[in-house]
């Protein structure tokens, strides 16, 4: 199987259900419920929390000790390393969340739309890479059926949750005023950068193929810097709601099923 071909329609899935979500905007016109929002944030948190562990870290330990390494050693430092790399991320480069007023990162001139769209596209890249780097994983250990399987129920995962994002982002553009079309275009764009770092995420893993137990915890960290810092505290914002945290167990359990059932 070619793992670069398998990786593209892993991760093009994920983008197309970002994109059907964007093109909600064509038929709606109001933002979603709070409680509906809340819940699809928690969802999205507990479908990362439970790919950061089972297609990730686990994988890491395994194979740093087939490696003959010290399993936790990769796995911790590597999952620290995409912590930073995110923070360093979310403090360099300039964007605005949904619902919020002021920006966040060095000041800009950029439009709020630009910002928005930056926002989410942070949270996308480290999604692209869990699902490049569980198709790499898969080509290197013998590329069966059942490995690919795995990672294809990361990107059904990732690809459900999308779809809300998708509309996330539409939506409240098009109550500030844009028009439908560019509201839809860039919910389109900002789920884009999963493929790019999908396939470069492959690509990369097959040069570095001695630290593949680096890069899969390096990719949970970033994953698990994205629930913490913005998906779980989101779900949670106003008035007391129990919508984000049956999105967070709904999330893990339909995860973990998926990752049982495929892989």
């Amino acid at each position: 199987m070619n793992t670069f071909i398998l990786a593209l329609e892993g991760t093009g899935f994920a983008w197309l259900m970002t994109t059907l979500g964007a093109a909600v905007v064509f038929f709606f016109t109001k933002t979603m419920k709070e409680s509906v929002h809340k819940a699809f944030l928690g969802f999205a948190a507990g479908v990362m929390i439970a790919a950061g562990g089972w297609l990730l870290l686990i994988p890491s330990i395994e194979q740093a000790e087939e490696n003959g390494s010290i399993g936790w050693i990769p796995a911790a430092g590597g999952f620290v390393l995409g912590a930073i790399f995110l923070l360093l991320m979310d403090v360099l480069i300039p964007h605005l969340h949904i619902g919020e007023t002021k920006a966040e990162g060095p000041h800009t001139s950029l439009g709020r739309t630009t910002l928005m769209v930056f926002a989410v596209t942070l949270h996308n890249i480290p999604e692209g890479m869990a699902m490049g780097l569980a198709f790499a994983n898969a080509g290197i250990n013998g590329g069966t059926a059942a490995d690919y399987a795995a990672a294809f129920a990361l990107a059904i995962g990732i690809g459900i949750q999308n779809f809300p994002e998708g509309a996330a982002i539409s939506l409240p553009l098009k109550k500030e005023g844009t028009s439908s079309f560019r509201a839809f275009l860039y919910g389109c764009l900002s789920g884009i950068v999963e493929p790019i770092f999908g396939i470069l995420t492959v690509f990369l893993a097959g040069v570095l193929v001695p630290f593949m137990p680096w890069l899969l915890s390096f990719a949970a960290g970033a994953m698990m810097y994205v629930v913490v810092e913005e998906l779980i505290p989101e779900a949670h914002l106003g008035e007391h709601s129990h919508a984000g945290t049956l999105g967070v167990l709904v999330g893990f359990l339909l995860m973990m099923i998926l990752d049982v059932a495929l892989g």
